[in-house]
């Protein structure tokens, strides 16, 4: 199985939650954790920025990753939303059942 954790940034946690909610609705991820409380500092357009944001943490796999990639940005406000996947190295097995199990497509 080949879970992936995603990043992506939000502007506040109305559109964090209303992210996290449609990708796990829509079965691109089986959980998605919303931290708070992040201050990013980056460089936009020439300038540098500081700003609070909610960061997303979503649980997902390899299989469904092309899926939240094209839905990510329709769902996102910004321009450019972050989106950055990294591989699970390990994890407890049963766990990461249930992530494939979370995002595998319905029974009818």
């Amino acid at each position: 199985m080949d879970a992936l954790l995603a990043f992506c940034a939000c502007p506040d946690d109305a559109t964090a939650a209303r992210i996290a909610h449609a990708l796990v609705d829509e079965r691109l991820a089986t959980c998605v954790n919303r931290l708070p409380g992040v201050r990013s500092t980056y460089r936009w357009q020439g300038a540098v920025h500081d700003e609070a944001e909610v960061l997303l943490l979503i649980k997902t796999t390899r299989e469904r990753l092309p899926a939240l990639r094209e839905r990510v940005p329709a769902l996102h406000p910004y321009e450019l939303p972050e989106l950055i996947a990294v591989e699970v190295a390990g994890g407890l097995p049963a766990y990461l059942d249930w992530v494939a199990a979370g995002v595998a497509p319905a029974a009818d």
